[in-house]
């Protein structure tokens, strides 16, 4: 049983919430601790699980993270007004190979997802994205992932697999199971032509960070599609994690990137996140938790919508183009938008592929104006392979 494997919750930890005041998340977390052995899994809507492996990453880290650390930090910050059921399942440490520690990270997160358990996942470095993707085999037909990095991260070696190289190994593996990949935040100087040709060729959506930073809320029609989502956090700036020595004067601030996981956590798909890449100081440590607080609070606000024209819920608008007529709706309870994608819903060959595709409306403006969504373009034109 994979669960064996898990390391329990330090006692550095424990200790410490014992100090806690009642209204603290440390209060009313259930954890795995060395005396009481795993927490039930009945009724438990998020898990919290640490994965120390790290001999994948790109560049040498130079100690080991200190996961105890961050939970130290979540565990100060005050419950919202949530439902949530909260394990801390303790950590992962490294197998004897790297693929050991793949496959305990794959069955677990696959365990909970059968459980419909969000596992939030804190890794050293953001290759533990592949064995997260692996365990929906058998569970989903197509999974969407989302990743929120600077980078693509596709790499030169197809036979490598390391925290700059995942991607390919994600999309030539098979049972190629990935319908949609997005990235949000990505800067131009740190990828190479060949991999913003492959995104394109792919159909694939990737959103530049200054486009973002621009309006922040473009990601959350992105990440209400998604299954995976998974946060590098070299999109932060460096300002903002401590000035730590791996990262980039540019990225996201901390309101920014608490604000793309708060819409990770409404995304009614969203059934994994992952934080990756954190490094030692004290200032990376409270911004990770504060990210994990708001991806739980959102978590808190989900809403089930399925938009149908015979739902007083939802109005319906059809938008005449000259190929197309574009059908959108919006929802009178979260002001959310959506356009159909004839292509999926008529000739798309893979079960369950969406047949609405989340947008904004300003995507509806756009095709009022004759300018059709560059997504719902993508989408249609993935509907045909």
């Amino acid at each position: 049983m994979a669960f064996d494997f898990l390391v329990p919750v330090s006692d550095r930890v424990l200790a410490h919430c014992e100090l806690l005041p009642a209204q603290a998340l440390g209060k009313h977390i259930y954890m795995h601790t060395a005396r009481h052995g795993l927490p039930v899994l009945a009724n438990v809507s998020v898990a919290i699980l640490g994965v120390n492996e790290s001999r994948n990453a790109f560049e040498k880290k130079p100690e080991r993270l200190d996961i105890s650390e961050i939970r130290l930090q979540l565990y100060n910050l005050m419950m919202g007004n949530w439902n949530s059921s909260i394990i801390d399942l303790g950590d992962i440490e490294e197998g004897e190979t790297v693929e050991d520690t793949y496959f305990v990270v794959k069955e677990i997160v696959a365990g909970l997802l059968e459980e419909n358990i969000i596992p939030i996942v804190i890794g050293a470095t953001q290759d533990i994205t592949y064995p997260t993707y692996r365990a929906f085999d058998g569970l989903k037909n197509m999974v969407n992932l989302v990743s929120i990095d600077s980078r693509f991260d596709f790499g030169m070696d197809e036979d490598l697999i390391s925290s700059h190289s995942y991607m390919s190994k994600i999309i030539t593996e098979k049972p190629n199971n990935l319908f949609n990949f997005s990235n949000i935040g990505y800067q131009s100087y740190f990828n190479s032509q060949e991999e913003l040709d492959l995104m394109e060729r792919l159909f694939f959506d990737s959103y530049r960070l200054g486009e973002l930073i621009s309006n922040i809320t473009l990601a959350e029609p992105v990440l209400r599609n998604a299954h995976v989502v998974s946060l590098d956090a070299r999109a932060i700036r460096a300002a903002d994690m401590g000035y730590s020595r791996n990262f980039s004067p540019n990225g996201f601030n901390g309101r920014e990137i608490c604000a793309i996981s708060r819409y990770a956590g409404i995304s009614d798909n969203v059934s994994v996140f992952g934080i990756y890449e954190c490094e030692n100081s004290n200032q990376a440590f409270q911004l990770v938790a504060q990210i994990i607080w708001y991806f739980i609070e959102g978590l808190n606000f989900r809403i089930q919508e399925s938009p149908n024209s015979n739902s007083n819920d939802f109005t319906k608008y059809t938008v005449p183009t000259e190929d197309e007529s574009l059908v959108f709706y919006k929802s009178h309870l979260s002001e959310r938008w959506w356009v159909e994608v004839p292509s999926i819903l008529t000739s798309h060959t893979k079960t369950n592929s969406p047949a609405l595709l989340p947008c904004t409306e300003l995507d509806y403006l756009d095709a009022c104006n004759q300018n059709i969504p560059e997504r719902w373009f993508k989408a249609y034109k993935k509907g045909f392979n």
